[in-house]
């Protein structure tokens, strides 16, 4: 695809940060707040304004570094579980989900030929007749953005929203793996995060890519 000047780059970023993990977030604080937990909606978590969401290093690390996080959702497990054994699941959940559904409203222009994506010899190209080319590439960058937040907090791994998903969906003898090994979970995820960076090993490209191409594939269909 054809480069962009930096700055283009840190405003499409920019623009992805505050749509994506804003509602990401809110996601997560509604469906603690469906399931009768009120602590996000007392912490002023209950809504899209992107000031309540965004953690200040995390938004640097996402613009110079490609991958950053939003404040986590405080949420009370005991009043989720008042209503259901399943509550903390579906919080955790609402958050990918919700990054997957924005990503299928971004493809809804390339399916409908507003955007069209050519492959050249293994690189993209977008073109439109309708949108200027920043707008498009905004727009493409908002789809896979949100297609890695998604694969990404899935992954089994304290802090991730994966996490509690598997915590919950796992057999009994492997969620007690993942007690075990809960307390060093950030470590691991730091270590795989920049190994690629140190011992041009990159675990969390191998682990990422094959998924995010696959739905890559199936979104715009190339």
């Amino acid at each position: 695809m054809t480069g962009l000047p930096n700055i283009n780059t840190l405003v499409a970023y920019a623009i992805v940060l505050l749509t994506a993990f804003s509602v990401h977030e809110f996601a997560h604080a509604w469906m603690a707040n469906y399931f009768g937990d009120d602590t996000p909606r007392l912490n002023g978590r209950l809504t899209l304004n992107p000031l309540a969401h965004l953690d200040p290093i995390g938004s640097i690390m996402l613009l110079i570094a490609g991958f950053g996080w939003a404040k986590p959702v405080p949420v009370n497990l005991f009043a989720l579980q008042r209503r259901s054994s399943a509550a903390p699941m579906w919080v955790a959940l609402a958050g990918p989900l919700s990054n997957f559904l924005m990503a299928v409203l971004a493809a809804i222009p390339f399916r409908l030929g507003i955007v069209r994506i050519h492959s050249f010899f293994g690189s993209l190209q977008l073109t439109s007749k309708y949108l200027p080319y920043f707008l498009a590439y905004i727009l493409y960058i908002f789809l896979l953005t949100n297609l890695l937040l998604m694969i990404f907090n899935l992954l089994p791994i304290f802090p991730l929203d994966g996490e509690k998903v598997a915590s919950y969906a796992f057999p009994p003898y492997m969620a007690r793996v993942l007690d075990v090994i809960r307390p060093y979970g950030p470590w691991v995820l730091l270590i795989i995060i920049l190994m690629g960076n140190f011992a041009g090993i990159s675990i969390l490209s191998t682990l990422l890519n094959p998924p995010l191409l696959a739905l890559r594939r199936v979104l715009l269909g190339v």
